[in-house]
């Protein structure tokens, strides 16, 4: 490997089960934001810079990142895979890249979207052979991520999602500079459970050999089913493209500047479109529908009349004519957390029909091969394979 060659490691092996049903069917890396998938958005802030080498660790549904990427050559990089094939941790999936890195690497998060400018700074500390780095951000609400404990440049602690109060906005923005000795430093880490980079980390703290490299730049994170709505918005304001190729619309369409259109999108007449909002590529909106601040899978159909608000649709699913998906902030539960003020009306999982007149509100979560009869009210979740019937 030449002396000036830093190989960037990508973790995509993930499930990501706070996004089900968006993930029964695709790893979270492969979730779609602004009409392509996270993880893709991460390749190309790699690749703006002067990286030509990336490793992807997959493992849950990994033929659908290896089938999109392939080697590389679509981004003018070269792309290997190595797979983590029990997601036992974030240090355990970076070991996994250790029979293919020999040299200098970064690691980035697959399903965390940042700006090339931090992948070129980490890149520099790698080459330098400095001590191991990571780049700190700050967040409105550290206590949801890593907060970070800094002395000037340098690290003293990370706490994972601290339960009590902090005293710091700085937090892990899980982009990292190592050398091959990281390595060694991960197996001799002692956790409980699975093994996560940040255990490696806060040993190396501890040793007063971590530094910190401060990142003000972008920074989108997707943990839950409406960070999905945040991102997706954020990136359709820079990338809004209502004139996509092969995108048809009917006579009086509105469609807002910050919309983004794949191919083939079907628009029919009197559409509203507001902003915020990607449709995915074969998706039909029928006549006099109204799409805003949405996220919409390829293949979907929104059915005439109908109002998608505040919603995501995945993949061939089906809202009938005169169907509501609007609402204001829900109440929604992930597990053992419960959220508050939450601004997800509702979710439409792959392959659902909803049937015409349906209204979902409050948050509601519709699994995938869900069956909803006209104008049934959900306001809670479904399972996949469900048939809600009126009454």
């Amino acid at each position: 490997m030449a002396t000036d060659s830093v190989t960037a490691v990508i973790l995509a092996a993930g499930e990501g089960r706070r996004l089900a049903p968006l993930t029964n069917r695709r790893p979270k890396p492969m979730v779609p934001v602004a009409n392509r998938p996270l993880l893709e958005h991460v390749v190309e802030a790699v690749t703006a810079t002067d990286i030509e080498r990336i490793v992807l660790v997959v493992g849950y549904e990994q033929e659908r990142i290896r089938n999109h990427f392939g080697d590389g050559d679509d981004w003018d990089v070269t792309i290997e895979y190595v797979e983590q094939a029990t997601q036992l941790g974030t240090g355990h999936a970076v070991l996994q890249a250790e029979p293919v890195v020999d040299g200098p690497f970064v690691v980035l998060n697959g399903d965390r979207i940042v700006d090339s400018s931090i992948v070129s700074a980490m890149r520099d500390r790698a080459l330098d052979g400095a001590p191991p780095a990571m780049a700190v951000t700050s967040a409105a609400s550290p206590r949801e991520y890593g907060v970070v404990t800094l002395d000037g440049d340098c690290v003293t602690a990370i706490d994972e999602k601290p339960e009590g109060p902090v005293e710091t906005n700085q937090i892990n923005a899980g982009v990292y500079a190592f050398s091959p000795a990281v390595f060694d430093a991960i197996r001799e880490t002692h956790a409980t459970g699975e093994l996560a980079i940040t255990a490696t980390l806060n040993d190396l703290a501890d040793r007063e050999t971590l530094s910190a490299v401060r990142y003000d730049g972008r920074w989108l994170d997707v943990s839950n089913l409406w960070d999905l709505l945040t991102v997706n918005a954020g990136l359709v304001d820079e990338t809004g493209a209502p004139d996509a190729a092969g995108a048809s619309r009917g006579e009086s369409v509105a469609i807002a500047d910050d919309v983004a259109l794949a191919g083939n999108v079907r628009v029919g007449p009197n559409v509203t479109v507001g902003g915020s909002t990607a449709i995915g590529s074969n998706a039909t909106i029928e006549a006099g529908a109204i799409v805003e601040n949405a996220v919409i899978f390829p293949d979907a159909v929104i059915g005439a009349g109908t109002v998608v608000r505040d919603a995501i649709v995945a993949g061939n699913a089906r809202v009938g004519p005169n169907a509501t998906i609007a609402g204001g902030p829900a109440t929604v539960v992930v597990g053992d957390a419960v959220h508050h003020a939450v601004e997800l009306a509702g979710v439409v999982g792959d392959n659902t029909s909803v049937g015409a007149g349906a209204t979902l509100t409050d948050g509601a979560v519709v699994g995938d091969d869900v069956t909803a009869d006209a104008g049934v009210v959900i306001d809670d979740r479904v399972d996949s394979g469900a048939v809600v019937r009126r009454g």
